[in-house]
């Protein structure tokens, strides 16, 4: 079966999840995080990417990103994965290939969607056990939206702006977003959407042909 188009829109975000090969370890020390995040670091502004958020964790990626060309996305993680394989082979003495072929996106098309993909982003090692506190983890932008550490990746999406005018007060209250958590329906809405590489909060329709009148009296459908 082909594999359909990913919905891509300049300056409209995504949400990005890339993986390692059969969910294997990308990552094995903290000097392939830094490089990980210096290649970003530059590609990401080179190709026309704004990164808002992100977490790296053992064998996958998150980020939260805003292209601003059509191709600008597919090309900044071309680069970024193969510089980071290129140099991760040559050190530790491997070959092949390091991450999935494709990676998964999905649109994040309103505020609310938007900053609902900080959130499940950032709390990524507190929900896999590693961290008690998005603070305590070192790979993620947490401390940046949170607590205002310089960060040279990170570009903040329209939605953070709009939590306050004020800087300390916008990261005040990103910060009292993470006490109220998200709702299950919402963590299932993102991995979904992102796995289906369809926006947020649509409305997937059914696969197969509508039901005939007949069948849908039967179901207990009335037409109106």
């Amino acid at each position: 079966m082909p594999r359909g188009r990913r919905l891509i829109f300049p300056d409209v975000a995504l949400h990005l999840v890339q993986r390692g090969v059969n969910r294997q370890p990308c990552f094995f020390t903290e000097a392939h995080y830094e490089h990980y995040l210096q290649l970003l670091a530059v590609t990401a502004p080179q190709y026309g990417c704004s990164i808002h958020a992100y977490c790296l964790m053992t064998n996958h990626v998150h980020l939260l990103l805003t292209p601003h060309q059509h191709s600008a996305c597919a090309r900044v993680m071309k680069q970024v994965n193969q510089c980071y394989v290129q140099r991760l082979n040559k050190s530790a003495g491997r070959s092949g290939t390091l991450w999935e072929g494709r990676f998964h996106t999905s649109l994040v098309a309103s505020d609310h969607y938007a900053l609902a993909c900080y959130r499940y982003i950032e709390l990524n090692p507190v929900r896999a056990g590693i961290a008690a506190h998005p603070q305590d983890y070192r790979w993620s932008s947490y401390r940046s939206n949170a607590d205002g550490r310089f960060d040279p990746i990170l570009s903040e999406h329209s939605s953070y702006v709009a939590l306050s005018g004020a800087a300390e007060t916008r990261r005040c209250a990103y910060r009292s977003l993470f006490e109220m958590g998200l709702q299950d329906s919402t963590l299932e809405d993102i991995r979904k959407a992102t796995r289906g590489g369809y926006p947020m909060g649509a409305q997937r329709r059914p696969r197969g042909r509508p039901p005939r009148p007949a069948k849908m009296a039967k179901m207990g459908y009335v037409p109106i």
